[in-house]
């Protein structure tokens, strides 16, 4: 008898579809290889991406300028304020010295005493008469 012979049909080859990458992807993908380097729109945008970088620099150079003038506006200020005590203090030690009283008692130890009698006025009649 005729028997058909089955031939073991071929099954289709599956056909691997590449999978498109994402835009995000393939930018990540051209960021790490470096790829993205070579295309002339980065190159075209370089004096803006270094006008950038500048902008960037000075802005955080600025930041430590600030900062470096807050802390010297700080120590200035508290220099000041000890200056100021001290200007005080001096000032009213300066006040009590100079009282009479002190005085006096300072002379009396060097052997000075208080002139109890005003002081007199002593004319020069020689140069009265002339004028």
């Amino acid at each position: 008898m005729n028997k058909l012979r089955e031939q073991p049909q071929e099954q289709p080859k599956k056909i691997k579809k590449e999978k498109k990458q994402s835009k995000f992807a393939r930018a990540f993908a051209s960021l790490f290889s470096g790829s993205f380097l070579a295309e002339e729109a980065t190159l075209r945008q370089l004096p803006f991406i270094f006008f950038l970088t500048f902008i960037a620099l000075c802005y955080v150079a600025n930041g430590y300028y600030s900062e470096s003038a807050v802390r010297k506006i700080n120590r200035v200020t508290n220099e000041i304020k000890e200056l100021k005590s001290e200007y005080i203090i001096t000032k009213s030690d300066l006040m009590f010295i100079s009282k009479q009283s002190e005085v006096a008692r300072a002379a009396a130890r060097t052997g000075l005493k208080e002139a109890v009698t005003p002081p007199k006025k002593i004319i020069d009649t020689v140069t009265v008469k002339a004028n």
